[in-house]
């Protein structure tokens, strides 16, 4: 019996890993087509409205050689990182406390309302007025963005616990609700509020150049100062750090998020 189940185990591994072969071949073949369909297009184009991938790649070497590329990087991180963990940790917060209290979602329902349609580029003159011109007034605009996708996947989880589970929890014990929200709720709803972190994640990054539009130095500024130059080459190399920036993050959170709900 253990020696089938052995040989079970490694078919399945030998099947993932010819999956995720298939899968870095496909994704191959649609970049190279991308780029290739870039390349055709640059040759009808001039260099200021389409420039060619050869041009942008030689630009992107070209910017990171000379240190602007990451200093406006280090300079985007720092109002990323606590842009991004205040608002998910608040969003998160918020949403399993009216997902859980129904007494809390009638009260605050109304301001939720009104708040939510408000873009973060519509909160760029509170940034001014409380945090002034600098990394706080950025993170300021990124935490909001971060802040609803997180509450909405988190209230969207704890609403969608089932009340066996529930029942479950007290038949064992746990009666008060911070001890169900710790042993039952969290635990069941963690998907969703993984789901939401990792988009939050991505959303903050597309926020960055938003936050930095009134001046806060970074990967936004950089690309909005050439795009009023029409430098398109310099436009499309610092988008593309913000690419692989998302991507490198991304695929971090992805490999966590496997091994934390590894138990679903």
């Amino acid at each position: 019996m253990s020696h089938d189940t052995a040989i079970d185990v490694g078919e399945d591994d030998i099947l993932e890993r010819d999956w995720e072969t298939r899968r870095l071949l496909r994704g191959a073949i649609g970049v190279t087509g991308f780029l290739v369909l870039w390349w055709v297009a640059a040759l009808f184009q001039p260099p200021y409205i389409l420039p060619s991938p050869a041009v942008v790649a030689e630009t992107f070497l070209t910017e990171l050689a000379s240190g602007t590329m990451t200093s406006a990087l280090y300079s985007s991180v720092l109002h990323w990182i606590p842009g991004a963990v205040i608002g998910t940790l608040l969003g998160i917060a918020a949403g399993v406390a009216l997902g859980w209290s129904s007494a809390a979602d009638d009260g605050f329902a109304p301001v939720v309302r009104v708040l939510r349609p408000v873009p973060p580029l519509a909160l760029i003159g509170f940034a001014i007025a409380w945090f002034g011109i600098n990394h706080a007034g950025a993170a300021f605009i990124i935490a909001v963005g971060a802040f609803w996708i997180n509450f909405y996947a988190a209230y969207g989880g704890v609403e969608g616990v089932s009340e066996d589970m529930l029942d479950v929890g007290r038949s064992l014990g746990v009666t008060d609700d911070l001890g169900l929200i710790r042993s039952v709720v969290l635990p069941s709803a963690l998907p969703e509020i993984m789901t939401g972190i990792r988009t939050g994640i991505g959303r903050c990054w597309m926020l960055v150049v938003a936050a930095e539009i009134f001046g806060v130095p970074g990967i936004g500024r950089e690309i909005l100062s050439a795009g009023n130059n029409l430098a398109v080459d310099v436009v499309i190399a610092y988008i593309l750090v913000l690419s692989l920036m998302f991507l490198l993050v991304d695929v971090g959170f992805r490999a966590l998020q496997r091994r934390v709900i590894a138990w679903r």
